[in-house]
């Protein structure tokens, strides 16, 4: 059983990640070391190492590194370019980069004395999990966690969710949706013909090159790679990744444990009302479902020990 009260000890480290500078936070479980690790990748934005974005808290970073600590893992977790203490500017950071980012906290996290360098796994979150199970392909990490990831090209992935959200929007609002439709097509188009790093597209200031590059990028193509143990979850409330995608991560990673959650949301917060992107606001004033956090910390306790 998971201890949640366990005492753990943080320390504030520096990431060099091909000439950027990023800070995180390397959480250690009590007892002497050196611990197995996981490395902890959040979403997509501009989010810091506990996956918040400003006023929009997802709170993830702390309550998940507890869990770890509880089940006696240690955790890294970072500030994106430009985000939090990291300096730089997040619009001009590609999705290739935060991969490249990610590549390099792993390789730094494994170098820590306090850490048994074959005992390190990874753990990803929406744009976050995609990253990890590119990871587990190329890096070879001793696990891997991926929380509401996607398994087609992420155009697929973005147009399945727009279809989606359509469909929870407010009856008045439904006729408009053909409209809304052709609208977001052209936007789409605009950012798949971008060129520069930084654009502007139906008049806001996006980041064009992460657009392209998360649009373009097909997981399938690494999944089979993979073959260090999986663990993937995905909330049927999930609005914005098909829950389905579970099964083609079942067909493509053999072993693959895939667990479809009833009632679990995109937040990792669980709800029993119908899925709508109106509850967001509501759902984070909650914290993280407990009951998934302690499930990936038993889980990833069982891989990483036998190290």
């Amino acid at each position: 059983m998971i201890d949640h009260h366990t005492r753990v000890d943080t320390t504030e480290i520096s990431l060099n990640a091909d000439g950027h500078t990023l800070l995180g936070t390397l959480t250690l479980p009590p007892g002497p070391g050196p611990h197995p690790a996981v490395l902890c990748l959040p979403g997509s934005g501009r989010v810091d190492r506990d996956s918040n974005a400003g006023r929009v808290r997802m709170d993830l970073g702390g309550p998940l590194a507890h869990s770890l600590a509880a089940a006696g893992i240690a955790s890294l977790r970072y500030d994106r370019r430009g985000v939090g203490a990291s300096p730089g500017d997040w619009r001009q950071a590609g999705f290739l980069d935060n991969r490249a980012d990610a590549a390099a906290a792993l390789t730094a996290l494994r170098q820590r004395p306090e850490i048994r360098s074959e005992a390190v796994g990874v753990v990803g979150h929406s744009e976050g999990a995609v990253h990890a199970l590119w990871l587990g392909a190329h890096e070879r990490p001793a696990a891997v966690v991926l929380l509401a990831g996607y398994a087609r090209s992420g155009k697929e992935a973005l147009l399945w969710q727009a279809s989606r959200v359509a469909g929870t929007l407010p009856r008045f609002v439904r006729p408009l949706t053909p409209l809304l439709g052709r609208i977001g097509s052209r936007q789409l188009a605009a950012l798949e013909a971008t060129t520069t790093d930084v654009a502007r597209v139906g008049g806001m200031k996006v980041n064009a090159r992460w657009w392209r590059e998360q649009l373009a990028y097909d997981p399938r193509a690494d999944l089979p790679g993979i073959t260090a143990p999986v663990l993937a979850i995905t909330g049927d409330k999930d609005l914005q990744v098909d829950p389905d995608d579970l099964d083609v991560i079942a067909s493509l990673v053999p072993g693959a444990d895939v667990r479809r959650v009833p009632g679990l949301t995109h937040l990792l917060r669980r709800d029993s009302r119908a899925p709508a992107l109106t509850s967001y606001r509501r759902l984070l004033r909650e914290p993280v479902d407990p009951g998934l956090l302690t499930e990936v910390a038993s889980w990833l306790a069982r891989p990483l020990s036998t190290r």
